[in-house]
Order: C-alpha cells, then structure tokens, then sequence
C-alpha cells in the first residue's frame, strides 16, 4: 500500500544525502548522484549531508573514505556539518532493531543458515520462489531456545508494497516476493538495510535521491520505515550511466573515477555542469552555470533511460567554462591541477604572467593540459628552444628583418597600437605581408608556428623577453 506519511516531509525544510560505500574511488556515476542531491537540497534552501557507509569493515579502507571526500571537494559540493560514519551509530540501530521487537514488527529467529539453506532448495526444487518463511515468526516465546538468534522483520505476506518514485513512476512489488528479512544479525550487528533506514530518519532527510540499482531496496526499506511509524522519504531512484556504446560504464570505456577527471585536466565546473546534463536536462540549455544548475534542477527533469557518457560532449563543455571562467579563478585551479599531477609549481614570474596572458590563451583550451600548451610562451624562459618546423622559419632572410626590427622595439612605446605601426612598417620595407614576418616572430617569440597573436604575445611577456628573445632568434 502507499503510505500515507509522506505529506509532512514536503512541508519541512529539504534534507538530502550522498551515502558513499568508501571500497574504492568515488565513481563518476557516485559523483553525479552527490552532484543531483546537491542541487536539489542547494536550489531550494535546504541541507546536504554526506554520510559515510563504512559498516563493510572487511572492504572498508580509509584511504577510500579520504579519495571521496576529496573528489567531492574537488567537485565544489560541499556539506553541511561533518561527515556521518555509519559504522558509529551501530548501537543505534541494534536498538532500533529491539524496538522492532517490542513494537512486535519484528521477532527473533533461530534458524541456521543450513536450515535456511535446506529451506530454498526444496523450494526452487517444488517450482516456487525461494523465499524463506521462518517457523520462528509466530512461535510462542516460550519456545525460543537458549541459542544465538537473528531479528527479522515482519514483511507483509499478502498485497503489495507501492513505491511512488520521482523518476521511475509508481513501482508495485508483490509481497510474495519479499521475505522477513534481517535486521540484526546474530552477532549482533546490523543490517545494511535496517541501518540505512535508522540514518536517513535520524538525520533527517527528506528525499532519497540515489541510483535505479536501489530501486528494489526501497519497498523493503519502506517497510522499516512503516513498521517504526516514520515518515517515509520521497525516492527518487536515477538511471545508471552507461559508456558510449550502451553498455554498463567499465573501466573499457575510459576513466571510470572522478580523481582521474581531475588528473586529465577537466576544470571542476565543467564536469560540474555535464554531470548535470547527463540524464537531466532543463530545456535545450546545454552550457550552464553552478547557480542556473540550482535555481533549475529538479527531479521532473531526470529521465528512466540511461545516461551515455560522451567525451566529445564533456570536451566541449570544459572548453566553455575555461573560456568563461575569470582568470584569478582559472589560474588558481589550474595550480591544483599541477598539484594533483606531481608537477611544479609555478614561479612567482610565471604565475604572474599567466594571470596577465591567460586572456590570450583559454578561449581554444579544453583542458588545463591544453591551455598549458597554449600558454608556454609564457612558462617558458630565455633561450626559447624552437621545435622543427618554427626553426625552419629562422632563415637568413627572415633572421635580417628581426635584427632590423630590434632597434625599433627598444624605443617604442609598449602598446598594441605602437606595436602595430612598428610591425606594419617593417613588413612594408622589407616588401612583405604582415604574415611573413609573424612566421618568424612566432618563432622567436614561442618557438613554436601556432601561437597567441604576436601582439599579445609581446605585451604579456613584456618589453624586455620580447627583445632578448627576437635578439637570440636573429643571432
């Protein structure tokens, strides 16, 4: 049945949650689930939680809990109050659990797993569901023994549960499928299905946005939530990203953790806002910011089909936000980017040449590995070691026309407009066009054939770089 406690949630403030299993990288798929709980709860005033589901003990490695928090951090999402380890509220749910008991929603169940076992097999072998029925369910407490026991919950045995879902619809589970699962094991400890439910009603959250992988969790969680008399949350269960090809993304179809998008030089905003539009979609609009991503995110506009991650699409969205991001900002992430990949820090001269040149440069990069092709003219030194082709450039002719122009640069005034009626003026005494005498200057300057204009090139380097190198260049 639906329940009939989902009415108040709606009137409370918004409460979402990204619930991370800390075994590995943050997955792309992990890290646009985070990214649409953000939007969510950011766009409407509300509170975005970040919990830790760290209960795996065996598989649990901090080293994984730290590699998510930082690509969330990388990411821009952030999160209200600290982190919640799962892990540390297992005495909470173990009373939860007890509670279930008293309610009398739950019972205590000695059957081994060989009983269990035996149980299933005889009913595959009959042509039914293998369900377990316990025989402890409505056994006289006088007969329990003296032995470990397991709680479980009582699930319904007729009807079907109703899951009204924001994405995938009204979803209907036959009761006859579910069994009375646990919720505390006979150690003691408790289930990943009792404790995600004991979390999210303890902290408060109001809508379950997570992957479609879940979905069939939701009716059994609904249950704990009926059987403690809880509000249950609004689910929203999203599609799964798949690689190009329509099958389920693998590590076949490129880079499958977010970490590595940093490595491979995508700005955060970029990945940001394709992320959002992979399996949302807000109109035609595909180049967007953080905020307009806010104001527009909601849950009517996530489709049921898969995502399908597309490089040429992400590139070309990356490519957009380096162009329009503001050069204080830009530079600093593109620090982090060198950080993150063992490279050098920039030098104070570089760092303040980037951020007077990168005017001249971001607008055709994709990537930071891009832009800093793009911008060696700047990160380079005195003597500019041309490659191949600009080298061939260098020519005893074009060599005579740099040693001409140097005596004209060193008087000149430093601006673009000088600068032109310099150049203009020696192409027209040497009885060439403009073209063939910024082949050279390219070279001299940058040492390389494709350049920023020679003029920004002049101007951000400064009078002085650009003497000394066309000097070199015409020696």
């Amino acid at each position: 049945m639906v329940s009939e406690r989902l009415t108040p949630l709606m009137t409370r403030q918004i409460v979402t949650r990204f619930a991370p299993s800390p075994t590995g990288d943050l997955h792309i798929g992990g890290a646009r689930t985070a990214l649409f709980n953000w939007l969510y709860a950011r766009g409407r005033g509300g509170k975005f939680l970040l919990r830790i589901e760290d209960t795996d003990r065996e598989r649990y490695t901090p080293a994984a809990a730290e590699a998510i928090v930082t690509g969330l951090r990388w990411l821009g999402l952030d999160w209200d109050g600290a982190a919640v380890s799962q892990f540390e509220q297992r005495h909470r749910h173990a009373a939860v659990a007890h509670e279930m008991l008293a309610r009398g929603t739950a019972y205590k169940c000695f059957s081994t797993a060989e009983e269990i076992a035996a149980f299933r097999t005889a009913e595959e072998a009959a042509g039914r569901y293998p369900v377990f029925q316990s025989p402890w369910r409505d056994a006289d407490p006088a007969t329990h023994p003296d032995a470990p026991f397991a709680i479980r919950m009582k699930a319904p045995r007729d009807g079907e549960t109703v899951i009204m879902d924001q994405v995938q619809g009204q979803v209907v589970i036959k009761n006859a499928t579910l069994d009375d699962m646990i919720v505390l094991r006979s150690d003691g400890t408790p289930t990943y299905m009792l404790a995600v439910v004991v979390d999210d009603h303890d902290m408060g959250v109001t809508h379950v946005i997570r992957g479609d992988d879940h979905l069939n969790n939701a009716a059994r969680q609904q249950m704990v939530y009926n059987a403690m008399d809880w509000d249950v949350p609004v689910w929203a269960h999203i599609p799964l990203i798949h690689g190009p090809d329509g099958k389920k993304l693998s590590k076949r179809h490129g880079a499958t953790a977010v970490g590595e998008y940093q490595l491979q030089g995508y700005p955060a905003a970029g990945m940001r806002n394709y992320l959002a539009r992979l399996g949302w979609a807000h109109g035609d609009d595909e180049f967007f910011t953080s905020d307009q991503a806010k104001a527009w995110f909601d849950l009517s506009g996530i489709g049921r089909a898969p995502a399908r991650l597309d490089f040429k699409k992400l590139e070309n969205i990356s490519g957009q936000h380096i162009a329009a991001a503001e050069n204080a900002a830009l530079l600093h992430e593109l620090e982090g980017f060198l950080a993150a990949n063992g490279q050098p820090a920039l030098t104070d001269t570089q760092r303040d040449l980037m951020s007077r040149g990168l005017y001249c440069v971001k607008d055709r990069a994709k990537t930071f590995f891009e832009l800093l092709d793009k911008a060696q003219f700047m990160l380079a030194r005195h003597p500019i070691l041309a490659d191949e082709a600009s080298a061939k450039l260098l020519d005893s002719v074009s060599r005579g026309i740099l040693k001409d122009l140097t005596p004209r640069l060193q008087t000149a005034q430093w601006t673009k407009e000088a600068l032109e009626v310099i150049l203009n003026d020696v192409a027209v005494r040497h009885g060439i066009g403009f073209g063939k005498l910024a082949a050279p200057l390219r070279a001299a300057l940058a040492g390389r054939t494709v350049t920023p204009s020679v003029y920004d090139m002049m101007l951000v380097i400064g009078q002085d770089e650009t003497i000394l190198r066309i000097g070199a260049a015409a020696a």
